[in-house]
């Protein structure tokens, strides 16, 4: 993987619309962040339209986007889902569903045709989207004794680091996320620390 240091995501669920030779196109763009939220927004939209011919869908999860599906939903391979996707890709999004609805107007538009319409769907639902920044942390667990304390406290603070979980006994346990921009600096003075021990849990 990349040493991705910032990824994109919409803040705000979105809509956008595009019709062509009577068909009517419906994009939505969820926020998700796993495969079960995906599945609970798809069920949801479904109930909401009803009546529509296909529900057609590209999603992008995890920090370094290594989690992607397309779905035509009936229409010809890749003339739907692979075009939902690409517009994903074009904005560098990531925690992201767009479903487009379909309600077939009695003419075909013929591959080009799809291609065009579920592109310009999932594009207008993306404009109407507010995209965000955000900085990747990294998240580690502390292990050290009570008596060290209050010198990792001071350590968080001087860092400014925000604490995930804290189990504080004879044997303590902290989680902190710390920017991964700074990260190696930041685990050097936390390893100085006698009986300190440090361990990587994940990008967050």
């Amino acid at each position: 993987m990349l040493f991705l240091e910032k990824y994109k995501e919409i803040k705000t669920e979105s809509k956008g619309f595009y019709s062509e030779k009577g068909s009517r196109f419906v994009g939505y763009c969820f926020l998700v962040k796993n495969k079960k939220e995906v599945v609970t927004k798809l069920t949801a939209l479904k109930k909401i339209e009803k009546g529509a011919n296909h529900y057609c869908f590209a999603y992008v999860i995890n920090i370094d986007q290594s989690e992607q599906k397309i779905f035509d939903d009936g229409e010809p391979h890749s003339t739907a889902g692979r075009p939902i996707l690409q517009q994903i890709k074009s904005l560098e999004l990531t925690n992201i569903l767009i479903v487009v609805v379909r309600y077939f107007g009695g003419t075909k538009l013929g591959i080009p045709g799809l291609i065009k319409a579920y592109k310009s769907a999932a594009r207008n639902s993306l404009n109407n989207a507010k995209i965000i920044t955000k900085n990747i942390h990294e998240e580690y667990l502390l292990l050290f004794k009570y008596h060290s304390l209050n010198i990792i406290m001071k350590k968080i603070k001087c860092f400014n680091l925000k604490i995930l979980k804290r189990e504080l006994n004879t044997d303590c346990k902290l989680t902190v996320a710390i920017p991964r921009t700074k990260s190696d600096f930041i685990i050097e003075h936390f390893k100085k620390e006698r009986g300190v021990e440090i361990k990587f849990l994940n990008l967050i």
